[in-house]
């Protein structure tokens, strides 16, 4: 489990962050490049609001995976951390179930959306839906929203991995231990 995890990080880290920046920056540089044709020269194209909309959303989605695997996402744990530090071993063993209640219903709600949601994909493209400006179908943004919660179900697994692992006292994912170690609790 180890080497996949890695390999997922990897791609992440390699690959998904970079696409996602490349989303953001380029879009929103197109919408400030929109602002001065705009209001410099007068002229617009109908279809840029929509594309900086939809493009700069997938960005959005395409990162809350790689937020899930970093923990960096907001989370309120202030009850878990009391929990594990000042309550003892039972304390942490009910931190722990707490995380993995926390983490089963993560992975069930991104598997349904994903699940339920195919219709919807497959309606948008048979309908052929376009966005307000007509220029783009709807279908791409829509799959980029189902993947990015299949890539945000898939870091949750992960956790959740981990999570049971330690639980029942075995070791857990390395790099996810050595990341946890490095950060420390944040209060």
């Amino acid at each position: 489990m180890n080497s996949l995890y890695n390999s997922w990080r990897s791609f992440q880290d390699n690959f998904l962050q970079y696409l996602s920046a490349i989303l953001l920056v380029g879009l929103t540089l197109l919408a400030l490049l929109e602002v001065v044709r705009r209001y410099v020269f007068g002229v617009s194209f109908e279809w840029q609001q929509d594309l900086v909309t939809f493009g700069i959303l997938s960005g959005i989605f395409l990162f809350f995976g790689i937020t899930q695997a970093r923990k960096a996402h907001l989370r309120v744990s202030a009850l878990l951390l009391l929990l594990r530090d000042k309550c003892g071993r039972p304390g942490r063993l009910i931190a722990s179930f707490a995380e993995i209640f926390g983490q089963l219903l993560a992975v069930w709600i991104c598997t349904y959306m994903v699940w339920t949601s195919i219709d919807h994909l497959f309606y948008l493209i048979k309908e052929g839906r376009k966005t307000e400006s007509l220029y783009f179908s709807m279908w791409p943004f829509f799959l980029t929203f189902l993947i990015s919660i299949g890539f945000l179900g898939i870091s949750f697994m992960f956790q959740l991995w981990n999570e049971v692992r330690l639980l029942i006292g075995l070791p857990g994912i390395t790099v996810m231990q050595e990341e946890e170690e490095d950060s420390g609790p944040i209060l």
